[in-house]
């Protein structure tokens, strides 16, 4: 165990260089100049020279990469060219709010995925199998954007029993965080359960019909252990990996739902750093969600062995 986490933790180093690398490069090959947009309407020549010199863009493309790369391993990710504030400051600003939406949409996907592929499965050919699959059609089918909208209209113009839009920290006050991140994460873990249930039901099908399960039906277990204890374990290989994908997806951003939301998180961040040439925030958000990303996935190589002792040999 210990030995297959070295070894996963070593192949971290070069996989995270050759994503900074990729980062930066093509951050670079954006159209436009952050000097330019930064110097404003008048476009001083010696003001854009300044800000060259200041952020070293006048230097060649991989004397800035080995710049940024020395900051980055000291913590430092610069400073963005549109606000002066540090990147680390807006990272530590926009993540919390974005892990406690994602959080809470993978939450709900596990909560109404999972047990709907296992009643799909177990209950194939039945209303029950129909309905589950209608559901997972319905949850790929929707877009967020529209779901966002009837959500709102539904529950806060009609009912007025949610905020239509904005967030409250959880730290200021727990209810109206949940209140004002209820809808957005449904909305988000939607389409998430639908594939999800897929997935389990797929893999509960496959499982069902094995062998152990038909000894485990032989001796006399009863239908509710022989499913929870012996077909749901070992399906649940394959669910695990696809919930740390769509949760690293959901680090990075709903661009859409936070929009609809007026969610401050991830997405909005990057998508105006983008359209304001900001290279550092682009940068240091992306390389943030890479890191993220990788880490979820070892995550889930340790849960693989915890789920299913035969790979602990």
């Amino acid at each position: 165990m210990l030995n297959f986490l070295a070894r996963r933790v070593i192949q971290l180093v070069p996989t995270l260089f050759f994503v900074s690398l990729l980062i930066f490069s093509l951050q670079h090959l954006l159209p436009g100049d952050p000097a330019l947009v930064m110097a404003g309407e008048e476009r001083d020549p010696a003001v854009i020279a300044q800000i060259r010199q200041q952020y070293k863009l006048d230097q060649p493309i991989p004397v800035q990469y080995v710049y940024w790369v020395k900051g980055v391993l000291s913590g430092d990710f610069g400073e963005s060219l549109r606000n002066k504030m540090p990147v680390r400051a807006l990272i530590a600003q926009k993540l919390p709010v974005t892990m406690q939406l994602a959080s809470m949409a993978i939450v709900i996907a596990f909560l109404i995925g999972i047990p709907a592929g296992i009643v799909s499965a177990v209950k194939k050919g039945t209303a029950w199998d129909y309905g589950a699959n209608l559901f997972a059609l319905w949850g790929i089918s929707t877009p967020n954007f529209w779901l966002g909208i009837m959500l709102i209209f539904l529950f806060s113009i009609e009912l007025g029993w949610l905020p239509a839009s904005g967030y409250v920290p959880l730290t200021e006050n727990w209810r109206a965080s949940l209140a004002s991140t209820i809808m957005p994460a449904f909305v988000l873990g939607n389409a998430i359960a639908a594939v999800l249930m897929r997935h389990t039901r797929s893999a509960m099908l496959q499982v069902l019909e094995s062998d152990y399960v038909r000894t485990a039906r032989a001796k006399g277990l009863s239908e509710r252990s022989v499913i929870l204890k012996h077909a749901m374990r070992n399906a649940l290989t394959p669910v695990i990996t696809l919930g740390a994908l769509e949760l690293g997806t959901l680090l990075s951003g709903g661009v859409l739902t936070e929009q609809i939301f007026s969610i401050p998180g991830f997405g909005k961040l990057i998508v105006d750093a983008v359209f304001n040439r900001d290279y550092a925030v682009v940068q240091g958000v992306v390389l943030t969600t890479a890191t993220i990303y990788i880490t979820l996935n070892l995550i889930a190589d340790i849960a693989y062995i915890l789920v299913n002792p035969r790979l602990r040999a």
